[in-house]
């Protein structure tokens, strides 16, 4: 009888299950991914005979399910109870009071450094809100933040990456390497930094790492100068467009590049943005603090921007599109959750930029999406500009260089993936891939 009763009980769920995933409305966009959900495809016989159309289905299908926010929530709620959160970036952080410090050779030097203050830091006291995100702040003025993690250890394969990286491509290529630290560095009320780590030490340590042939881009210095200006989103973990100005500012610099100050832009504002952070945290202050997702367009250089997307199934690549045309910039209505979107409408895909700057130099930037906003303000700076994101990337990276004619290479990636030694294992597939 007990048997019996298991089996009503296994056949009703799945029932229930095929139910909604067959006849409820498919989800159109994800709040917590950021992005527009597949679609269904267009038909056409020679895609049908080819395959293309039953594979579309299928991405379509398993990428726009219903309440697909909402089982997501479920599934960083049971991720919670694991002490690990996981963010679209594949970015991990502890949610729980620290890791333990496993590098003892820098044991000593690293506790010294971690007791340094940051120069400026929230007034109001913090909590610790789902998932482990540190709240702080009043009404509009809220901030959500992601506390840190990582002891350092996985920076030295990321080092090692990118001198690898130096070797690959040769002389007649000059490499940088950009970690860029995250809004908890600069933000952080003194009552929550026992559950979060410095980053400035780690960053030193990556930089020190490097060969004397790579060239070390200091954007730290940069933006702990102006964390009184609007650096960082408030309710999302990116920095915000005025801190990748400032980033690439700093690049161009480092590169010995011509670079136009912010007067050579044009302001474009989308109002009512809440980020990322209010998916992660659940917390309504942050729903209830909208902000402004200010960005910029260069006005007085000439651009062309091609694409080449990706098709993807799960976060996964399965296909991509010819190259094709299109738009750098994407204007997006006041309160759009994908305001993040705005650069290049997203990250799955190669995007080239060919600008009317005639200097010889070609930049290509291997980037997470905080990378995103890097290269807008690049177009004054060099020929060409490509776009590349080491997640998604399917050709072999040392045959692009060459024969996209590559003369200066960028890595640029946030510090959760720079302390993550998978993210420098895969980027150094892309050298053999």
């Amino acid at each position: 009888m007990l048997k019996q009763f298991y089996i009503i009980i296994i056949i009703t769920a799945f029932a229930a299950i095929a139910i909604v995933f067959n006849t409820f409305p498919r989800s159109v966009k994800s709040e917590l991914e950021k992005r527009t959900l597949a679609t269904f495809p267009k038909f056409s016989f020679i895609r049908l005979c080819s395959g293309d159309f039953t594979k579309d289905i299928s991405l379509w299908f398993s990428d726009s399910e219903p309440y697909r926010d909402k089982l997501m929530a479920l599934s960083m709620t049971i991720k919670q109870y694991e002490g690990i959160k996981t963010t679209s970036d594949n970015i991990s952080f502890i949610t729980t009071g620290g890791a333990k410090q496993s590098n003892r050779v820098d044991e000593r030097k690293q506790r010294k450094e971690e007791q340094e203050e940051n120069r400026v830091t929230a007034d109001s006291d913090a909590k610790i809100s789902n998932s482990g995100i540190i709240i702080t702040g009043k009404g509009l003025d809220v901030r959500a933040l992601m506390a840190y993690g990582s002891t350092g250890k996985g920076i030295s394969a990321f080092s090692k990456m990118v001198n690898q990286y130096k070797k690959a491509f040769g002389e007649d290529v000059k490499v940088y390497c950009m970690v860029i630290p995250t809004a908890v560095e600069y933000y952080c009320p003194a009552k929550a930094k026992e559950v979060t780590k410095p980053q400035k030490p780690v960053i030193k340590q990556c930089y020190e790492l490097l060969d004397s042939t790579v060239k070390a881009v200091d954007v730290y210095t940069s933006l702990e100068k102006r964390v009184k200006e609007p650096i960082y989103l408030r309710t999302d973990h990116h920095w915000s467009p005025t801190g990748g100005f400032y980033a690439a500012e700093k690049f161009a610099k480092v590169a010995r590049t011509d670079f136009k100050p912010i007067a050579a832009y044009e302001r474009k504002v989308i109002h009512r943005y809440v980020g990322s952070m209010y998916g992660y945290s659940q917390d309504a202050s942050i729903k209830g603090a909208p902000e402004d997702f200010v960005y910029y367009i260069p006005k007085d250089v000439a651009f062309t921007t091609t694409y080449i997307n990706y098709k993807l199934r799960k976060q996964t690549v399965v296909g991509e599109e010819p190259p094709a045309r299109g738009s750098f910039f994407f204007p997006l209505k006041d309160g759009d959750v994908n305001a993040y979107c705005t650069f290049m409408g997203g990250d799955a895909k190669i995007t080239k930029v060919k600008t009317g700057i005639k200097n010889g130099r070609r930049l290509a930037i291997l980037k997470d999406s905080f990378g995103n906003t890097l290269p807008g303000y690049l177009f004054y700076s060099f020929e060409e500009v490509h776009v590349l994101d080491h997640r998604y990337f399917t050709p072999n990276l040392v045959e692009y260089v060459k024969q996209n004619q590559i003369t200066d290479f960028l890595i640029a990636q946030n510090i959760f993936n720079a302390s993550n030694a998978t993210v420098a294992k895969n980027c150094l597939g892309l050298l053999k891939q």
